[in-house]
């Protein structure tokens, strides 16, 4: 709906992806540097998201903050199966165990084995679904509490709230190996 009350038609994806390139490009520079190893140029990153995205025509008129949440899902789906067959192809691959600190888990500290926190992820998921949803949201997708609250319909205080309890668990789970 238009400032004057008037209908929009969907956009399309090709629309939305021009329309939200400069956040992707963000999205992808965010996400590689966060991510051990990966020799990925985040403009790769962006057109993997749209080739995968525009498969999907379910999200052809998305607005802002549903789009963003989609595409960190996809961002993070491409980079955790980069990571994957990286360490496939080198038999265990070079993947370095990080120690984490405070600033590391889920800041802006050492860059994270995207395998672990995908694995960490699918653990809270089956213990707080709305926790993991919004890890990716804040993290993966960059969203701030109250983008994250607008997608999940929740208020921005509770996302805050769970942001910080899955945050401590997150890195607990990943200080100990997942074991």
């Amino acid at each position: 709906m238009t400032q004057h009350g008037e209908v929009r038609p969907p956009r399309s994806m090709d629309e939305l992806v021009a329309e939200m390139y400069s956040t992707l490009r963000e999205l992808a520079e965010r996400a590689i540097g966060r991510a051990r190893g990966m020799s990925l140029d985040a403009t790769d990153l962006v057109h993997e998201c749209y080739l995968k995205l525009s498969k999907a025509s379910e999200y052809a008129g998305l607005q802002r903050v549903e789009f963003v949440a989609v595409a960190a899902a996809v961002i993070r789906n491409e980079l955790v199966d980069r990571a994957r067959r990286r360490g496939a192809q080198k038999r265990g691959g070079d993947l370095e165990r990080v120690s984490l600190h405070d600033e590391a888990v889920l800041g802006d500290g050492p860059a994270l084995d995207l395998i672990d926190l995908d694995a960490a992820l699918k653990k809270l998921h089956a213990l707080d679904e709305r926790q993991a949803k919004i890890v990716e949201l804040r993290f993966f997708g960059g969203l701030t509490s109250e983008e994250a609250a607008e997608v999940l319909g929740v208020k921005p205080r509770l996302v805050a709230d769970e942001w910080a309890m899955a945050r401590v668990w997150l890195k607990r789970e990943l200080s100990r190996g997942l074991s």
